[in-house]
């Protein structure tokens, strides 16, 4: 039986880069498809029915906006 791992993945990415990821991620989304995407070297398939939502956060002087998709394999 294959063990679950848990960890977090993040990769920055310039503006041009950014916004491609951003074109792709519409069309997937406008057109109901699952969304592709590398991250760190692993490629990750988001399902169309994935949940999608924003988050905020505060603390002091930093803030972060996510936006995250969640689902289950």
């Amino acid at each position: 039986m294959a063990k679950k791992v848990n960890r977090d993945l993040e990769k920055s990415y310039n503006m041009a880069q950014i916004a491609a990821k951003l074109r792709r991620l519409a069309d997937c989304l406008e057109s109901g498809k699952p969304f592709r995407i590398q991250i760190a070297n692993e490629r990750i398939n988001v399902p169309a029915h994935a949940e999608f939502n924003i988050e905020h956060e505060r603390e002091g002087k930093s803030e972060e906006i996510e936006f995250q998709f969640k689902w289950q394999n």
